[in-house]
This record gives C-alpha cells, structure tokens and sequence, in this order.
C-alpha cells in the first residue's frame, strides 16, 4: 500500500492522535450535548489533520499554507471548545490540561509547516 507525505509529518500523526482522544473523552459527556458542544469539537478537531492532509496535495506553496493557517484555525477553536467543556465540568482539570498541551505542540508545529510553505 502506498503511503502518501501527510502520514509521514509528525503534525499530523499527532492530530490524528488527538481526535482518537476528543472522540473519547466526547463519549462521557452529557447525552444532550450530542448535537451541541461534542458535534463541534470532533468536527473541529477532524478539521486540523483532515486540511494537513489536503493542504499536503496542493501544488501551490500558497494554497499549502492556506491549508495549513485553516488547520491552525481549527486548532484554536478547539481550543475554545476544551475551555467551555472544562468551564461546565465535563471534563476534568488533568485531562483539560493535557489536551491543551497536545494542542500547543500542534499549533507549534502547524506554525512551523506554514512558515515552509509561506515565505
């Protein structure tokens, strides 16, 4: 089987991790959330390494790094997510902050892609 560049960058390797996490974690929450809070932080947190992926295939340095600057914006609304989800108690502090580390090493790392392709 053919493996393709995206599944080699260690950004989205560590995305893919981190949705297997939120889906998780989303499983405990409220049952009333599912349309709500969980429908948007997976869709959120697909979003960051399904446009790795896509941005990866680009033949433009331009269209790349668009690509990569919308992973990062999905990246941060995450982020938002992480913080009501904590705020209404539906996750606990250690999780909270470990999830927020994960995503700091991603942004970090998205920063540098784009920085490659955006010069």
């Amino acid at each position: 089987m053919k493996g393709y560049y995206f599944e080699r960058l260690d950004v989205w390797q560590g995305s893919r991790k981190f949705v297997k996490e939120i889906y998780i974690i989303t499983k405990r929450f409220p049952e009333e959330e599912k349309f709500g809070i969980i429908n948007q932080i997976r869709r959120a947190s697909l979003s960051i390494c399904a446009n790795i992926a896509e941005g990866t295939s680009r033949q433009s340095e331009k269209d790349k790094a668009r690509f990569i600057n919308q992973a990062f914006s999905s990246a941060i609304e995450v982020i938002n997510f992480l913080i009501l989800s904590y705020d209404l108690d539906f996750i606990r502090e250690p999780e909270y902050i470990k999830l927020r580390e994960d995503l700091e090493k991603i942004t970090n790392q998205l920063n540098s892609l784009y920085n490659k392709y955006y010069r």
